[in-house]
């Protein structure tokens, strides 16, 4: 059998276009990677800025409470040994115990069914002594939280208590209106007469 082999020129013409085509297929894939890569490092680089910017505030943060907690706390002795003989010089061995005395009621008082102004002046009543947040208003007056939220925000806005947004959960104190609205605070407020010129 007789097999008839073509041309080198026919076979040179098939075979370079294949090579060609892969040889540009190849180049055309890394050049993509390389400018994709660019993107996509750039896109990367953006991100971990951003949570490096973050964990900077965060140790900045951190540090300040640090520094703030270090000025609010007595010194911490460095040798116990030496913390424990000055502890035995100074503190007798026979110490008289003092009887401390307990509040009879640790829970907080609830105050029954109650009406609209029944619970602003039994609010700013519970407020005069100490400020509350409103959670402890809740629990002392065992209303429901949206209740508490709209009386409090009631009383804020007509300037019955004064609100302290420097913590979460925000705190409420009585302000002069309100102890004048619970009838404690008798002393009148002087009027200016308006001057004439």
């Amino acid at each position: 059998m007789l097999v008839e082999i073509p041309d080198p020129n026919v076979i040179l013409g098939v075979i370079l276009p294949i090579f060609v085509g892969l040889f540009s297929l190849f180049a055309y894939l890394k050049i993509r990677q390389i400018s994709g890569s660019n993107a996509q490092n750039k896109a990367e680089m953006e991100r971990l800025e951003f949570y490096e910017r973050q964990l900077i505030d965060m140790k900045i943060r951190l540090d300040a409470i640090d520094i703030e907690s270090i000025s609010n706390t007595p010194e911490i002795p460095r040798n116990f040994a030496g913390f424990e003989d000055k502890m035995h010089q100074s503190v007798p061995m026979a110490t008289v115990r003092e009887e401390k005395s307990v509040p009879a009621s640790t829970q907080p008082r609830r105050t029954p069914n109650m009406s609209l102004d029944n619970t602003v002046e039994v609010v700013l009543g519970l407020i005069t002594d100490r400020s509350m947040t409103s959670r402890d208003i809740q629990i002392t007056l065992g209303k429901s939280r949206e209740h508490i939220s709209r009386t409090m925000k009631k009383l804020f806005e007509d300037g019955y208590v004064e609100r302290n947004i420097r913590t979460k959960p925000y705190s409420y104190s009585i302000t002069q209106k309100g102890r004048q609205k619970l009838g404690l605070d008798q002393t009148p407020t002087p009027e200016i007469a308006p001057q004439t010129a």
